[in-house]
């Protein structure tokens, strides 16, 4: 017996889900099929690749030589078959999700005049786990993804990523009557008798970083609602919360957005695609694509924009 790519595949998916049950759902197998795949694998290269327990499945040294390797191999080999499918694909369709922020309303056309001839579709979605998830699961071919500091969400192999954005603040809204509204940041301790809607995408680590935020500045949030993105402004500009949001965002009526004192909460933009989709070629026009789009909303928050003058270093490269 020899190693096949689908036995490099198996390994990866273990290591990245810490459990061979797990890698069995994710690659549609039985648990006992994946088991007698990976003994035969450890036959091949002569030692246990995982120690196993209740808590799940960790690569040995051995196995953390051979994981590594295998998805140089896999990598190469999805850029080979996604280059090769960029050569000869003339007209596709290009399936692109996208975190909610204020670029979505340019991201079709920015993506299509850096892919012409590519068909766009594009799902909007506020939650970067369920846009890893559609991604691996092949429902997209690439994502704008936000990364909240401290809850990287895991983008597993043919997945692979380019940060676009590598600093991003998160505003706080709140009524424009508010008492605080007229201050050019808002220091999250002031915050402490308000009550607060929670982040969307809370499986993703915003709700709890949220908490983590207030507890540094000594209090605990009054998560009183929840609303999907972008559906709480109503709430806020009535007086009956206050929230997190994208900075991108213009302030809805009736309320102000600004900056945090200090930015106890900041997120990471990632461009994130599938190798096996979309080659270098593509993907870079991607990435150009969303970097155009993501300019053309600097403006819409003054807010903003003021602090992305003062922030170059945060420019997409």
């Amino acid at each position: 017996m020899e190693l096949e790519l689908r036995h490099l595949r198996m390994l990866c998916a273990i290591a990245e889900t810490g459990s061979v049950t797990r890698a069995a759902a994710r690659l549609g197998l039985s648990q006992p099929a994946l088991t007698v795949q990976l003994r035969k694998v450890e036959e091949i290269v002569g030692g246990a690749l995982f120690a196993r327990s209740r808590s799940g499945a960790v690569p040995t040294l051995l196995g953390g030589q051979v994981i590594a390797r295998a998805r140089v191999v896999l990598s190469e080999m999805d850029g080979l078959v996604g280059d090769l499918r960029d050569a000869r694909a003339q007209v596709t369709r290009l399936r692109l999700g996208s975190v909610h922020t204020a670029c979505v309303a340019s991201v079709v056309g920015r993506v299509g005049e850096a892919l012409p001839g590519r068909l766009i579709s594009l799902r909007i979605e506020p939650s970067a786990a369920l846009l890893a998830d559609a991604l691996t699961r092949g429902m997209l071919d690439a994502a704008l993804v936000g990364m909240i500091e401290g809850f990287d969400v895991p983008l597993p192999a043919p997945i692979v990523s380019r940060t676009l954005i590598p600093h991003h603040p998160i505003f706080v809204a709140l009524a424009e009557r508010h008492r605080l509204a007229g201050q050019a940041e808002i220091s999250l301790a002031d915050l402490r008798e308000e009550r607060w809607i929670s982040p969307p995408g809370a499986d993703d680590g915003s709700l709890a970083a949220l908490r983590a935020a207030c507890r540094a500045a000594g209090f605990e949030p009054d998560v009183r609602y929840d609303a999907p993105s972008g559906g709480g402004h109503h709430l806020v500009a009535a007086g009956h919360g206050i929230r997190l949001v994208d900075p991108t965002w213009p302030a809805p009526p009736g309320t102000a957005v600004r900056p945090l004192a200090g930015e106890p909460q900041v997120a990471r933009l990632v461009v994130a695609w599938r190798r096996d989709r979309l080659g270098t070629v593509a993907a870079t026009a991607v990435y150009r694509g969303l970097a155009a789009a993501f300019r053309d909303h600097v403006d819409d928050n003054p807010a903003y924009r003021d602090w992305w003058d003062a922030h170059p270093e945060t420019h997409p490269l």
